[in-house]
């Protein structure tokens, strides 16, 4: 039997190593030779046994037991992969053992620890053969034959491989069964076909054991090794594990944590789940896949298409484990090299995310418990008197009769309609709040939701083929299946019927795991391997209908056991869908279940979180991750939804949130208030102000989410994302950028009035202000009174800005105003998207604007590469200038003197302008 081997970059070739007298080896992959081969290493690994053995039980404090075999005792600590994975059950040596694993004995670890396991593969422990390989059009197929079954039941001996070089950053590697058709993941990704030509990666395989062995061409990392442990593919547990080259491992959601995660045997777990975020929990929405960082500052990203019940163990080898129970091992792998690029690509695979409207992206308001319409007039009337921007008002489940969708209270809610009406006047919208549960307790005839989807059989059926009925708001419920293409137009259909009543403009669907307060159903879940898999990955409740409904329930297109994980995504698609036809402008969707391929239809919001600090520090990687899963209309709610908040709090997480991409203030019902109206006037200002900077920056913000929509662009980055050679930026996520060129530093801990903050080397600018900050990439120390969040724009930068309303309509009426950030070279780049801000597909049909602007040599130009009408209903007013490094005599607006101010911080503006967004000017200091 062959061993696995540890390969690293300074050992690139060793999976091609081939025995001597070997029969000939397809071309590309070879054998493996033993760890300890050679007269030499056995006497070594006998020796090193024995001292290990000695060390382990000094260090351990006896813990070691029986003395392991050697084979085991050469596989470092940092290196043993598990063999027994399985929660809630002590590893004794006997279990191990059954297994063909070798056991040693640790410390025991503090509940809910995790740490090295006690029982871990052997280099010589069984795994499939590559018995042929063949070139095909767009790759190779293989067949991977495994001799010796492995341990757990209907264990698939003949696989079929699949490699397809996709692109020349792209690779696509699939394992399923050669001869048996599989659930797959109904994910609509590209087809290629032809051929990449010149692909900037290597890839070669071990053939016995079979592993797979991916390197870069340039640096020749390695980037994937799998003959590390077993490949493991049974009905229900599919597992292959690889080495990676380095720790900075991010992405794998949805979890809360910070940004980068820890390699010390940390598990994290997608199965989506409604539960406060918590560490260490799988929250809403599953995510597979990784960005990783190489040393150097190349990047790579690895994706699996797959949405059954995951776990990825990280352990410090550096090194991974992908576990799930069911469907394929579909991978995709994107070769960056930097991690903008890493995320294009990912992006390309699973489709780039939606244009929201303009409206979108102003500030929401929200609570659970405004107790009325009458309730909820009253603080959009307080926000209008004080002249704070809002551009959406929200209400939760407190506007429905018994908490059933498509109803209203009439009694609390009657006024409803002329409060949506009033919104409409002000240049403002609605959005409500719908759950995928639908009450099936009212008398027959009385809701036409439930009767008309029990009609129809759009509900999930037990294994019975009755309607599965679990308990959510308000109370017994049906959940909706939205696989199935009818229940699209079902939905459809209440949603027309209410938007008749109640013209609301966006929605926002919650509980869509979905949530279930029972596990499984009101008669629990059947016997049978799908509620009650031979394994379970670590999800919160131990079980896989822990508060959703039974994996067995049926569905149109599978089992909910496959499906689970795509429910929010569904649901999304057949939400975004309805709004088009009934307003026939662009939808605005946030949803709280997520899966890849999600910001097509919908953004997402952070769920349910405290009024805590540490609560807001967590917001930051939580967007930052929705950013690299290609969902960059994100955030969380602001001051924090359950618990009180304090003046102090709201208003720092108030400046934070008005830098979310998706920016809403929420909370929960039988709390105080936390709207910016019932603060203090200092901290209401502060509030005011924050918002006013955010409606000023409207047209940046919009023109970075055309770029996410056209390119698959971040909005929302992480430091290294704009430095990835500056090594310091890699675990940063107590700030971020906008675009490259924004970097937002909040503060994040009570009773301060400064701020540390990371600022990469160059020049940076003031944005309000100017003045200019040199660094040589350090952590510096700002001021940051109550009522201040630190911004700075990078240089060699153009943001395009407006002066602000009170809505994103008014705002789009002002004059816009250009901060051009000069760079050492005095050179500065920038550009605008502009359009009508909600009809749908302007620039697939070309209505709308691209201007580029640009510095070179003392000379501003704005050229119009692309016009539209709208473009003629705006000015450009204003143009700052950052770092100018003397004052000019004269300034020349297309030829014509123009009058100016210098500022002793070498701030030149020039202002009146009155140019015609349309039309294209230079403008010229001398």
């Amino acid at each position: 039997m062959k061993s696995y081997q540890r390969l690293t970059a300074a050992q690139p070739a060793a999976c091609r190593v081939e025995e001597e007298g070997a029969a000939p080896v397809p071309s590309g992959h070879g054998k493996l030779a033993p760890w300890w081969v050679g007269s030499g290493l056995l006497v070594a690994a006998v020796l090193l046994s024995t001292i290990t053995v000695w060390v382990l039980r000094q260090v351990s404090g006896g813990w070691l037991g029986p003395t392991a075999p050697p084979k085991c005792l050469v596989v470092p600590e940092s290196h043993r992969f598990d063999c027994y994975p399985e929660r809630r059950v002590v590893v004794t040596q006997e279990l191990c053992e059954s297994r063909g694993c070798c056991f040693i004995q640790g410390p025991p670890l503090a509940e809910g620890k995790q740490g090295v396991p006690w029982c871990f593969y052997p280099p010589d422990f069984p795994s499939y053969t590559l018995e042929s390989l063949n070139q095909t059009a767009l790759g190779m197929v293989g067949l991977l034959v495994r001799r010796e079954k492995a341990y757990y039941p209907r264990d698939i001996q003949k696989l079929r491989l699949d490699v397809e070089f996709e692109t020349d950053t792209r690779l696509h590697i699939k394992i399923t069964d050669a001869a048996n058709p599989r659930y797959e993941v109904p994910l609509d990704v590209p087809r290629v076909m032809k051929r990449a030509e010149n692909p900037i990666y290597s890839l070669n395989f071990s053939w016995d054991p079979f592993g797979v062995l991916l390197q870069r061409k340039a640096t020749g990392t390695v980037l994937l090794n799998t003959t590390v442990a077993p490949l493991i593919f049974a009905d229900q547990f599919l597992q292959i594990s690889t080495s990676l080259p380095s720790k900075f491992l991010y992405g794998l959601g949805e979890h809360r944590g910070s940004l980068l995660h820890s390699l010390d045997w940390n598990t994290l777990t997608l199965w989506a789940r409604d539960v406060s975020p918590t560490e260490s929990f799988n929250l809403y929405g599953a995510h597979p896949f990784y960005l990783l960082m190489e040393e150097g500052g190349n990047a790579h990203g690895v994706f699996l298409l797959n949405s059954n019940a995951m776990e990825v163990a990280l352990q410090p080898a550096p090194g991974l484990t992908w576990r799930t129970i069911g469907g394929v091992l579909d991978f995709y792998i994107f070769l960056g090299p930097d991690p903008n690029m890493v995320i294009q690509q990912y992006q390309q695979v699973i489709g780039f995310p939606a244009m929201p409207p303009i409206w979108a992206l102003g500030f929401h308001l929200c609570r659970w418990g405004y107790g009325s319409s009458n309730g909820t007039w009253q603080t959009v009337r307080a926000m209008r008197n004080y002249q704070i921007p809002q551009d959406g008002q929200w209400n939760d489940i407190d506007y429905m009769d018994g908490y059933r969708d498509f109803t209203l209270d009439s009694q609390r809610f009657s006024s409803l309609p002329s409060l949506v009406e009033d919104l409409h006047k002000h240049g403002q919208r609605y959005v409500m709040i719908l759950d995928p549960g639908i009450s099936s307790t009212s008398p027959h005839g009385s809701y036409w939701p439930f009767d008309e989807g029990l009609r129809r059989g759009l509900f999930l059926n037990t294994t019975q083929g009755q309607p599965l009925i679990g308990q959510v708001w308000p109370g017994f419920t049906a959940f909706a299946d939205f696989s199935n293409p009818d229940t699209h137009q079902w939905w459809l259909e209440n949603l027309q019927h209410f938007h008749a009543h109640v013209p609301f403009d966006g929605l926002w669907i919650d509980m869509n795991e979905p949530s279930n307060f029972m596990d499984g159903s009101e008669d629990g879940c059947p016997p049978g391997e799908l509620d009650n898999p031979p394994y379970t990955p670590a999800v919160l409740g131990d079980s896989l209908s822990a508060k959703t409904v039974c994996a067995s329930a049926k569905q149109k297109v599978s089992v909910h056991y496959n499906l689970h994980n795509l429910y929010g995504l569904m649901e999304a698609k057949a939400t975004a869908s309805a709004l088009i036809q009934i307003r026939g402008k662009r939808p605005f969707l946030i949803s709280r279940s997520t899966f890849p391929s999600q910001g097509r239809y919908s953004g997402h919001w952070l769920g349910d979180n405290r009024s805590q600090w540490k609560d807001m520090h967590y917001s930051i990687p939580g967007l930052l991750s929705f950013s690299l899963f290609g969902i960059p209309l994100v955030g969380a709610d602001i001051c924090g939804f359950s618990g009180s908040t304090s003046e102090e709090l709201c208003t720092r997480w108030m400046q934070l949130g008005a830098f979310y991409p998706f920016s809403r203030n929420h909370n929960t019902q039988n709390e105080k208030a936390q709207d910016p109206t019932v603060f203090s006037p200092a901290a209401r200002t502060a509030m005011k102000d924050v918002l006013l900077t955010r409606y000023s920056l409207l047209p940046f913000l919009y023109t970075l989410f055309h770029r996410a929509h056209l390119q698959g662009d971040t909005v929302a980055r992480p430091l290294f994302f704009e430095f990835p050679r500056d090594e310091a930026t890699w675990e940063l996520d107590r700030q971020f950028l906008w675009g490259q060129s924004l970097l937002v530093t909040p503060v994040l801990e009570p009773g301060v009035d400064s701020v540390i903050g990371y600022v990469p080397q160059g020049t940076w600018y003031d944005f309000y202000t100017g003045s200019s900050v040199n660094s040589s990439g350090e952590m510096l120390k700002m001021s940051a009174p109550l009522e201040h969040l630190n911004l700075h724009i990078w240089e060699g930068s153009i943001l395009p800005t407006q002066k602000p309303g009170t809505t994103t309509e008014a705002t789009r009426g002002n004059p816009l105003c250009l901060i051009v950030a000069l760079s050492s070279h005095a050179t500065a780049w920038g550009d605008l998207f502009w359009d009508d801000g909600e009809s749908l597909d302007t620039f697939e049909k070309g209505n709308y604007s691209y201007v580029v602007f640009n510095v070179t040599q003392n000379i501003f130009t704005s050229t119009v590469l692309h016009a539209s009408t709208e473009a003629t209903k705006v000015t450009i007013g204003t143009l700052s200038i950052f770092g100018v490094q003397k004052p000019p005599s004269k300034v020349l607006l297309n030829g014509q003197e123009k009058p100016f101010s210098y500022l002793d911080n070498q701030v030149l503006n020039v202002s009146d302008l009155g140019m015609s967004l349309s039309q294209g000017f230079s403008l010229q200091w001398l």
